[in-house]
């Protein structure tokens, strides 16, 4: 399937400033992201026109800045169009399902573009680290997880996956930062404290999933995000050339013009104003 080249391809960042160990500038990021939401926009007005079905996986170490990386792709695209999907721990009845079928119902249909901030991956991460599965139903997923993806292709599902990769060290910093910024503390869980201490375990769990589930029509993407900014726009750069869209040709719109009053007049809105402190 030919793809479209994406705005990489149409400019870009410039290399001396992606150059060197320090970190993006705010005012870089700002300018380069605001660039790629009007190709996000772009994408949406493809979507919704073509009836295409996207459907992007987000999987990652704990504070690989997946949740700030989805928020940034849908900051300035219509949630009717770009939906997120988080699912909380499985209910008793759905443990009792086959593994996949609570995600089933969750991909896209036509005209839509589907994130999954964690996915089915979760059985390869942190369900088999944590003990949340055995070993035989861990192996069993890796097994047949490619062929549930040819699946999900062969309908018309554009399925793009994406692994978020962060230092152990800056990993460690993030973390910290969750419990010294009360703004923060509700990102950080019992599970996220628990895990901290099984880096190595994550590691080989990864290198396992990546070997096992990547293939031809569903890749796995690797992207480091030690630099957050950095890691955001590469990420949505790539996003964009893995699908095959072409912005539709931009219709000329003026306002209309507003009718009179005819009588209408403005009552005193005073009485139900908020107060302003600032």
């Amino acid at each position: 399937m030919s793809r479209h080249p994406g705005p990489g391809h149409r400019g870009g960042v410039e290399k001396n400033q992606h150059a060197g160990p320090g970190r993006m500038s705010r005012p870089v990021y700002e300018k380069e992201l605001a660039r790629l939401h009007a190709e996000l926009v772009a994408l949406q007005q493809w979507v919704k026109a073509s009836g295409a079905k996207i459907c992007v996986v987000f999987e990652g170490r704990d504070s690989a800045g997946k949740g700030g990386t989805i928020k940034a792709i849908t900051a300035k695209v219509s949630p009717r169009v770009f939906r997120v999907v988080a699912l909380p721990a499985p209910t008793e009845r759905e443990r009792s399902q086959m593994y996949i079928q609570r995600y089933i119902s969750h991909l896209p249909a036509a005209g839509e573009v589907v994130i999954f901030d964690r996915s089915w991956y979760n059985r390869a991460g942190v369900e088999r680290v944590m003990g949340f599965c055995t070993e035989e139903q861990a192996q069993r997923f890796l097994a047949m997880t490619p062929d549930v993806e040819r699946a999900m292709v062969e309908s018309g599902i554009v399925l793009v996956k994406y692994w978020l990769e962060v230092g152990e060290q800056e990993q460690t910093k993030r973390l910290q930062s969750r419990i010294d910024d009360p703004r923060k503390v509700w990102k950080l869980s019992d599970m996220d404290l628990r895990s901290y201490t099984k880096w190595y375990e994550f590691g080989a769990a990864r290198d396992d999933m990546l070997a096992m589930t990547s293939s031809a029509w569903a890749p796995w993407h690797v992207v480091r995000t030690d630099d957050k900014k950095r890691g955001r726009l590469n990420l949505i750069t790539h996003l964009l050339g893995q699908v095959p869209y072409t912005p539709l040709p931009a219709r000329s719109t003026t306002l209309p013009q507003r009718p009179t009053a005819d009588g209408y007049v403005e009552p005193d809105l005073t009485p139900y104003l908020i107060p302003a402190p600032f």
